[in-house]
């Protein structure tokens, strides 16, 4: 073999070197970028889901402040249909204390009245000594009515019993549009001697026992039948 046909093979050498060479740089090229691709996109999607559950979140977010949002104006607007509601019944209350102020008035009804009322109490009671509570008022015509209430007791029971007046603190008068402060329709209040044991039968008291047990019957009456309920809007599904 003459030079010549060595550095002939010496060139096809170079040449397919070259060309394997340059094959295998388009080869790592086009697979380089093919990665990058793949990692630009999965990137982008992770990028895109990180977006997503942020909006997500501050979509819930959104969505729990305006349920609360709702729920405390749904229940602010109740509590002011309850107010307005307890204001009515006080004064639904106020204006049957003034109309059962006028059985208070020192008639003969009333005066036996307060005495039956003195003859439950030293019953509800059953001691030997107690003291009575009455308004100013009425002073003028207790003792007789005491007697007659102890006479009647010791019928009932066979036992005697020493009624005091209490005439240190006499109930509050008789309530009026005129008189804003604590007020007393009538009737006694009766305390044992040492004063642990009370029965409050003013008609002010057995007034608040009769409205407490018919107030469902007079809430039906004036408000139907169930008080207003807050209501909270259902959650937004997606």
């Amino acid at each position: 073999m003459n030079d010549t046909d060595v550095r002939k093979q010496i060139s096809q050498m170079v040449n397919f070197i070259k060309q394997e060479a340059g094959e295998k740089a388009k080869e790592i090229e086009v697979k380089a970028e093919e990665e990058f691709n793949i990692e630009k996109l999965r990137m982008v999607e992770a990028d895109k889901q990180k977006i997503r559950k942020e909006y997500e979140r501050r979509e819930k977010q959104v969505e729990v402040q305006k349920r609360i949002a709702y729920s405390m104006e749904v229940n602010s607007s109740r509590l002011k249909v309850l107010k307005a509601r307890d204001e009515c019944l006080h004064e639904i209350v106020g204006d049957l204390k003034l109309q059962l102020a006028a059985i208070g008035q020192p008639t003969e009804q009333y005066k036996a009245l307060v005495k039956n009322l003195i003859l439950q109490g030293l019953i509800a009671l059953m001691e030997k000594q107690v003291t009575i509570q009455v308004r100013e008022a009425d002073k003028y015509f207790m003792n007789e009515i005491i007697n007659q209430a102890a006479s009647d007791f010791k019928k009932k029971t066979g036992m005697d019993v020493k009624i005091t007046m209490d005439d240190a603190h006499p109930l509050p008068p008789a309530p009026s549009p005129m008189n804003a402060g604590a007020s007393c329709c009538g009737g006694v209040i009766i305390s044992s001697a040492n004063g642990r044991t009370k029965c409050n039968n003013t008609l002010d008291a057995r007034l608040d026992i009769v409205f407490e047990a018919k107030l469902p019957e007079i809430r039906k009456i004036l408000f139907g039948e169930k008080p207003p309920q807050a209501v909270v809007p259902p959650a937004k599904h997606h």
